[in-house]
Formats: C-alpha cells, sequence, structure tokens
C-alpha cells in the first residue's frame, strides 16, 4: 500500500553506451555502474532493512562492479514504473495496485473476502505464481524478482463497524489511483470517497470521510487510528509486494541473475514473516493507545464472507476482476478447504 510522501532525491544520471542492457551511472564517468532500486517505503522498515541487505550482499557477488543503490520514500509507483521503463531506475517494488496496471490478474488475489487467511493465501500462491510472473514478463518490458505478502486490509472507522451494513452506513475514503477497488465497493453498496494520501487525516478529521480500508503496519507508525478510534479485525482482502527489474538492465547483468533471483527470494521470505509479526504488534500496541478494536467472532467472520461474496460473480462478469484468474482461485480454495 502507498505509505508516506517524501520527495524524490535528486540524482544527476546518464546514458552508458555500449553494453547490452544499459545501465545508467552517475554524472561523473570514473565512478562504477550504478542499479538504482525505488521502494515507496521508508528506509526504517521492514522493506527498507531487507533492501540494505540486499545492497550489501549485492557488492560481495559483484565484487564492487555495480553497485546497488537504493532509494527510499519513492511512494508514488506510477511515476516509479515510468521511471523503470525509461530506465532512470532499474528495479523498483510496487503494491499489487501498480502492479495490476501491468498484469490485471494480479487484483483478483485482493478480492474483497475471497481468501480468509494466511494458509489460503500460502495455497493460492503456491499455485498462481508462475503464471503470474509469465503475465508480467510476456510483454518484454520486465522481470519480476520476488513477490513477497505484506499482511491484510482492515477497515478504521470513527464510529464502530461490527457488520457490512455499518460500513455501508459510513462514506469510505479509498484511493483514487485504486480504480478497481473503488468500483468493486461501490458495487457491493458501499459509498466510496476517492481521497488522496496526503488528506486523509484532514478528511477523517473534518468528518467528509468516515473510513478506511488499510493495513495496520501503515496506520500504527503516523497514528491515524488517533483520528479513526475504531478497528474490526475483519482481514478485508490480503495485499502484496512484488519487485520488478526492466528488461533492459535484466539483459545486462546475465552474469549476475541468479544470485539476485537468490538474494531477492530470500528477502521476500524475510519480509513476508516479519510483516506478519509486525502485523500483530502493530495492532496489540494502537490496542494499548487507545484503538478500540472489534475482535470480529466467526460469525461475524462468516457473515461477511456470505455478504461480500454474493457480490462477486457479477464483479468478474463486469471485468472489475479478472474472471480467469478468480475462476482459478476459487477453485485452488475449494480444494484446499475441502482437503482440510
Amino acid at each position: 500500500m502507498k505509505k508516506f510522501v517524501t520527495s524524490l532525491c535528486a540524482l544527476a544520471i546518464v546514458f552508458l553506451p555500449g553494453r547490452a542492457g544499459p545501465v545508467f551511472i552517475d554524472a561523473a564517468p570514473q565512478r562504477k555502474p550504478i542499479i538504482k532500486l525505488a521502494s515507496p517505503l521508508p528506509e526504517n522498515t521492514i522493506w527498507g532493512a531487507e533492501l540494505k541487505k540486499i545492497a550489501g550482499e549485492w557488492a560481495k557477488i559483484t565484487g564492487g562492479e555495480i553497485e546497488l543503490r537504493v532509494v527510499h520514500g519513492q511512494t508514488d509507483e506510477g511515476k516509479n514504473l515510468a521511471l523503470l521503463r525509461q530506465n532512470q531506475i532499474q528495479i523498483s517494488i510496487f503494491t499489487s495496485i501498480a502492479l495490476n496496471s501491468i498484469a490485471p490478474e494480479i487484483m483478483a488475489l485482493s478480492i474483497p473476502m475471497l481468501i480468509h487467511d494466511n494458509n489460503e493465501f500460502d495455497a493460492v500462491l503456491r499455485d498462481v505464481r508462475p503464471t503470474l510472473n509469465s503475465k508480467i514478463e510476456e510483454k518484454g518490458e520486465f522481470v519480476n524478482l520476488v513477490w513477497a505478502k505484506a499482511g491484510w486490509v482492515r477497515i478504521f472507522s470513527t464510529a464502530p463497524v461490527v457488520y457490512p451494513d455499518d460500513l455501508r452506513k459510513l462514506r469510505v475514503g479509498t484511493n483514487p489511483d485504486e480504480e478497481g477497488i473503488l468500483n468493486a465497493f461501490r458495487a457491493m453498496g458501499f459509498n466510496m470517497v476517492p481521497v488522496g494520501l496526503t488528506a486523509v487525516t484532514q478528511q477523517l478529521t473534518s468528518r467528509r470521510i468516515d473510513a478506511i480500508y488499510q493495513s495496520p503496519t501503515a496506520v500504527a507508525p503516523i497514528k491515524l487510528y488517533k483520528t479513526t478510534k475504531y478497528m474490526n479485525t475483519i482481514r478485508l482482502a490480503p495485499f502484496m509486494g512484488g519487485a520488478l527489474m526492466n528488461q533492459q538492465s535484466w539483459k545486462g547483468i546475465e552474469k549476475y541473475r541468479p544470485q539476485l533471483q537468490e538474494l531477492f527470494r530470500k528477502a521476500g521470505t524475510n519480509m513476508e514473516n516479519s510483516f506478519l509479526e509486525e502485523e500483530e504488534k502493530a495492532i496489540a500496541n494502537m490496542r494499548k493507545d487507545g484503538l478500540i478494536i472489534h475482535d470480529a467472532t466467526p460469525a461475524e467472520e462468516e457473515f461477511w464472507y456470505r455478504d461480500l461474496q454474493r457480490y462477486l460473480p457479477d464483479l468478474v462478469n463486469r471485468n472489475i476482476f479478472n474472471k480467469e484468474m478468480y475462476n482459478r482461485i476459487q477453485a485452488i480454495l475449494e480444494n484446499y478447504r475441502g482437503g482440510r
């Protein structure tokens, strides 16, 4: 999910000719080639720590031949995607929202209340990862280096929300770039209000919106829960991140491809485990700091599933979510749940 807004670092870059798969370097010609990696999250986060490790290991692997430089806090995913296509950055971390613009199949993983828990999410990802990678790579622009689960979206509100109809009475702020999710929730009867990230707190304070759906790990650091005051533990939808490298640069590091992929694979595993721990810590800390949390009962969870899933066939038929991927996920879940 998009989080903090910071300025794009001013890095002077020039094109390095005469190489298969161009790499950009700093303006001074004597400096080593640099692969720049843009991350939407701040440096003092789980992603930030793991990306630092990757950069350090990369320096050892290449013997310092090519530097991997991480630029943190680049929250504009649309801009990052454009820079990646222009080869002004070579790798970027993206959330499901931005990845959806490359492979629409990805957003089917975040259909509200379709996937119920982390075990089900694991079962789905084991099956569909190769397909998602192929969808990303088939256009010849990018290579995916890693997928990493990043937690669950929960409901934060200025009034208690126990059942779906409680939320339907509220004005729910949503990122204007999340068009698929926006249309999906509207089709399910929710009052959605497009709100830019920087305006969320102001809109909540002025009561122009009454609720948001967001990850606890995003809400906790900026203390947004002080404004919303309430949270429901219902796991509305899972979300994940991925790291894309442009094909130009991928072709230029043939010698080091396996090592780079292994670095990101290990980092993805570490980040997934850390995110699950951080999510629980964030919820516990917010509860201690005054957030009123409604712990949904199994019966209430089942009510949410039934309420929202009755809309899913229509959402799929209207192409809000990819029909082929939706059907595939449904089949995986039916098989998984039947085998438990």
